[in-house]
């Protein structure tokens, strides 16, 4: 018989320091200089290159910003090999989850002759010998707040997890002002993202109340600060509301993890280059309802706490679609280039993520899969 759920075993993991509000960059330098630290890696993306300044680093600095779009083991293979030559005493993630994810890897695998395939899975990889620091440039990922690490392979674009506790960040800082030059359409990506992390987790068959406030809180926040952050940008109070939103969905993935949402999102990005966030975003209305059976209760509370009212029925894909529509996303999967004729290879893809589908409260089939991604279209 299975426990209650304040008394099953979870584990909650957290940078040993999280910094947030405006100005707060600059307590990496801080904390470098504390530690002594002469030689740092910093893994930005481009957009980032001209602010490294406002970290407040007084040691060497190397940079490595080739990031094109999602990471892949191509561009960590080209990460490491700075790295490798640099021989950083800490290594700092600055930008999106791209460059957080790659932070992770490149410090626990720089210096030694580990390759990537050895770590793949739960608690392989070894002790990292650099310091670890993450700065979110936008409000999505949670990458900042986790032990977890997403790159596709190159050679079959299948997405390859790590999960370590030696990747959890030694800092983390969060300062509103790094997203406010965020264009529009990719805030809102981004934190539909968000979103699908908190929904996921709450609605999860390893749902737990340790979890769920953060769950509830971060959809909360979103209902109330996403649209004025896509649509007045430089409104730091919806910056740092966000910001605050993609922590919690990052507190989220590490003991609970997402669920068959992002399973079935995935090919959208492996297949046909969709940002991730974009890809979360146009299959949750679909995902929510068709889960919305097996957590009814739950379900409407996410619309709740979104602001779009106690819904449930036919009306639940309405709301959820309609939120997304409203942050000025093109929802249908044929503007983004996807047909009838990529059904079925998506699904064979989708149906093989068992690490995430067997998570949802709803049983999913391939023929489920493929008549989701129709609906979609």
């Amino acid at each position: 018989m299975s426990l209650p759920d304040p008394i099953r075993s979870i584990v909650l993991e957290r940078p040993a320091a999280i910094h947030m509000g405006i100005g707060v960059t600059v307590q990496v330098g801080a904390f470098a200089a504390a530690r002594g630290i002469e030689r740092t890696l910093v893994i930005a993306t481009r957009s980032c290159r001209a602010r490294i300044g406002e970290l407040g680093l007084t040691s060497e600095i190397a940079l490595f910003d080739g990031i094109d779009g999602e990471p892949d083991t191509r561009t960590l293979d080209a990460a490491r090999a700075v790295a490798d030559a640099f021989a950083p005493d800490m290594v700092v993630g600055f930008g999106g989850g791209s460059a957080m994810d790659l932070a992770k890897l490149v410090a626990v695998l720089t210096g030694t002759s580990v390759v990537l395939e050895e770590i793949v899975g739960i608690g392989r990889a070894p002790p990292r010998r650099a310091v670890l620091a993450q700065v979110p440039t936008t409000a999505g990922t949670g990458s900042e707040a986790g032990p977890r690490a997403l790159v596709s392979d190159t050679a079959t674009g299948a997405k390859l997890a790590v999960d370590s506790p030696y990747m959890m960040a030694d800092i983390a800082a969060l300062d509103p002002r790094m997203s406010v030059t965020v264009p529009p359409a990719i805030t809102a990506e981004t934190g539909l993202d968000a979103l699908t992390h908190c929904v996921e987790a709450f609605t999860n068959v390893k749902a737990h109340p340790a979890i769920d406030l953060y769950a509830r809180e971060g959809i909360r926040l979103i209902g109330r600060y996403l649209r004025c952050a896509v649509e007045q940008g430089d409104d730091l109070e919806a910056r740092g509301g966000v910001a605050l939103a993609a922590l919690y969905g990052g507190y989220c993935l590490g003991p609970v993890n997402t669920a068959a949402g992002h399973a079935v999102a995935y090919p959208l990005s492996t297949r046909h280059g969709l940002s991730h966030g974009l890809a979360n975003a146009l299959i949750f209305p679909h995902m929510l309802a068709f889960n919305a059976s097996a957590r009814p209760g739950r379900t409407r509370e996410v619309l709740d706490l979104l602001g779009l009212g106690r819904v449930g029925g036919n009306a639940i894909f309405d709301a959820a679609s309609g939120f997304c529509r409203s942050l000025g996303l093109e929802t249908g999967l044929a503007a983004h280039g996807i047909g009838e004729q990529d059904i079925d290879a998506m699904a064979g893809e989708a149906i093989g993520i068992r690490r995430l589908l067997d998570n949802n409260p709803r049983e999913v089939s391939r023929d489920d899969i493929a008549r989701l991604y129709r609906a979609a279209l």
